[in-house]
């Protein structure tokens, strides 16, 4: 057994040098801890689709080759290096750290092996996420083209692969950044202020699954407290007449029960006195989920669930407020941008992803707002497990040309005009996102428009939203310009706690702070540059800062009385110029005792609407 120990030692040292050789982040910006540790051979392993595990599945992420030519060229001739997928171009990580312009395509280039066991079998190409326009190609044939910074898409690649050998990928993408209409969240080409370094290209798990020809290409589950039901919806392709979808609720390795039906058609399946999914109580059931015909399996997948409602009700003096459950918890957390100094998009590894959120959860917060960036499906899956809600954004796109109003219930401020095409673009990839992360229980809130950031016909498409996941909130526009439309009436103000006046604005939508505080404070060497570092209000040392955020959250408590249901801080982590994170940049620093922050917030919770 130990010259087993020694080789398996030395093979692994082997490798990691052998590709070493090809690879180095690139120096001289702000890392964290964890880039010490990014290994090209090892990124990112994790199976990435955590609502709909298989066995057969193959890992691309690694080095691949890359070239920047000219928009319009053919495939490149020759390569100018390695990059290191999923890490952005723009990002050092990546190993390359260069800028790729809209008159410009990023080139990729791997090769790879299908699983032997693949014979007679579809194989499916997945990509996390690509910023912004992705061309395929598998062996010299164009597979498809996606369009979407944010959502996870895949190709159906077996009629391109040519015998058990080598088979080639070629990936191209294209990315205007802030000079498209697409969105792109807080990328910009000149990155100042709240705006950061641009991410093109892939940044997010790219891999091989191998499926029979009929096989389960969706599920969408949606639990159903009132009824003590979780509905679930599939697509099957390729389903044969009297393929039957069987669906078995497992909790802590018990089967509760097994329901069966066709293929494809909507199942409901009842549950006795569920096991109710909190923050406090983060219980997650399991599901197998099998597709047979006859007495023969022909695919199979695992999944989880949770039963858990978000809605709202009046209180006693008539104010709308967030229920969890069918109570009120007031929802208190901070403005999370997900961003990395060496990774840009991309955390370092898995152990940076839930970072965040576990430092969050031990802050006593109990919810995330996600601004105006998705991120990978692991991410919610550790907020499902860890017991985190989550407001989801959706990433702004095609922004100015509009006024920005902040009185409540005075529409004052005008909304974007924008080209069909523009709002194609975004309609079509709030639907993919909607889509691609329905079954994550821990998403309670969907805002489609943050700040009047690109806010359109925001009536019509917060309608949309409404009807097409109504088992959620929607907060029509965080901060934004208001409308007498969705479920949340939304305000920002820097730096104290303020909110919409109950007696006039709380009869219809709930109430909430959606940004406040963005107190800084710039701690030497954990910062982004050297300076022009700030924050809303700025401090010297950490004792003034924890000062003056004791002071908001005595602010905060008695507008919880008054009939205010959630509030956000800004923000989780330092980025870029912003030093107003409650960690910094390279999150090797936290600003404030993490106990103190804790016993604050809890303060939080116990207060509940009195006359």
């Amino acid at each position: 057994m130990l010259r087993i120990s020694y080789l398996t030692c030395f093979l692994t040292l082997f490798f990691f040098n052998l590709f070493a050789q090809d690879w180095q982040p690139v120096k001289g910006g702000l890392m964290t801890s964890w880039a010490e540790n990014v290994n090209p051979g090892q990124v990112h392993r994790e199976y990435p689709r955590p609502q709909m595990q298989r066995a057969t599945w193959q890992n691309l992420n690694g080095l691949w080759e890359y070239a920047i030519k000219e928009k319009g060229a053919s495939q490149p001739d020759g390569y100018e290096g390695k990059i290191l997928v999923p890490f952005p171009v723009e990002s050092a990580l990546s190993g390359v750290k260069k800028t790729v312009g809209k008159e410009q395509l990023l080139w990729y280039r791997r090769q790879f092996k299908v699983n032997a066991k693949s014979k007679g079998k579809r194989v499916l190409l997945h990509f996390g996420a690509v910023d912004w326009q992705a061309t395929v190609y598998v062996n010299g044939q164009q597979i498809g083209v996606h369009e979407g910074g944010y959502d996870p898409f895949s190709f159906d690649i077996t009629e391109a692969l040519q015998g058990k050998g080598l088979q080639e990928l070629v990936v191209s993408v294209w990315d205007p950044t802030d000079d498209g209409p697409q969105p792109r969240g807080k990328q910009i080409n000149k990155p100042h202020a709240i705006w950061y370094t641009p991410v093109s290209g892939i940044w997010q798990t790219v891999w091989l699954e191998t499926v029979p020809e009929t096989y389960i290409h969706l599920l969408k589950n949606t639990p159903d407290l009132d009824q003590q039901r979780l509905h679930i919806q599939s697509v099957v392709m390729n389903v044969q007449p009297g393929d039957q979808l069987q669906v078995q609720v497992v909790d802590q390795g018990k089967v509760l029960s097994t329901h069966s039906g066709p293929a494809g058609m909507p199942l409901s399946v009842y549950l006795e006195n569920p096991e109710l999914w909190s923050p406090n109580n983060p219980y997650l059931y399991d599901l197998k989920i099998s597709l047979k015909r006859g007495k023969q399996t022909i695919d199979a997948v695992e999944s989880y669930f949770a039963m858990r409602k978000i809605s709202m009700e009046p209180d006693e003096n008539g104010i709308q407020r967030m229920m969890l459950n069918n109570e009120f918890v007031f929802q208190y957390g901070p403005l999370d941008q997900g961003w990395w100094p060496d990774g840009l998009y991309t955390a370092p590894s898995e152990e940076a992803l839930v970072y965040d959120i576990q430092k969050t959860k031990e802050m006593g917060f109990n919810m995330i707002r996600k601004h105006v960036k998705v991120e990978p499906a692991r991410w919610y899956y550790h907020c499902d497990k860890l017991g985190m809600l989550v407001w989801q954004d959706m990433p702004s796109g095609d922004m100015g040309g509009n006024h920005w109003s902040q009185r409540p219930g005075v529409t004052d401020g005008t909304e974007r005009s924008r080209t069909p095409e523009s709002e194609a673009i975004f309609r079509t990839e709030w639907k993919a996102i909607m889509d691609a992360f329905h079954n994550f229980p821990s998403i309670v809130v969907w805002v489609p428009f943050n700040e009047a950031w690109g806010q359109f016909k925001t009536v019509e498409v917060t309608e949309w939203t409404m009807q097409y996941d109504p088992s959620r909130l929607v907060n029509s526009a965080s901060g934004g310009n208001f409308y007498p439309v969705g479920h949340i009436l939304d305000l920002h103000n820097y730096p104290d706690p303020a909110m919409p006046r109950p007696r006039l604005f709380g009869k219809e939508q709930i109430l909430v702070l959606g940004e406040f505080g963005g107190l800084g404070l710039p701690i030497e060497n954990h910062t982004w540059q050297k300076k022009d570092n700030w924050g809303y209000q700025s401090f010297k040392n950490a004792d003034d800062l924890l000062g003056r955020y004791q002071k908001l959250m005595e602010a905060l408590k008695p507008l919880i009385t008054q009939g205010l249901s959630a509030a956000i801080y800004t923000q989780t982590t330092d980025v870029e110029a912003e030093v107003n994170g409650l960690i910094t940049y390279d999150r090797k620093k936290i600003k404030m005792d993490t106990e103190q922050l804790k016993q604050l917030h809890l303060q939080l919770y116990k207060i509940f609407p009195v006359n």
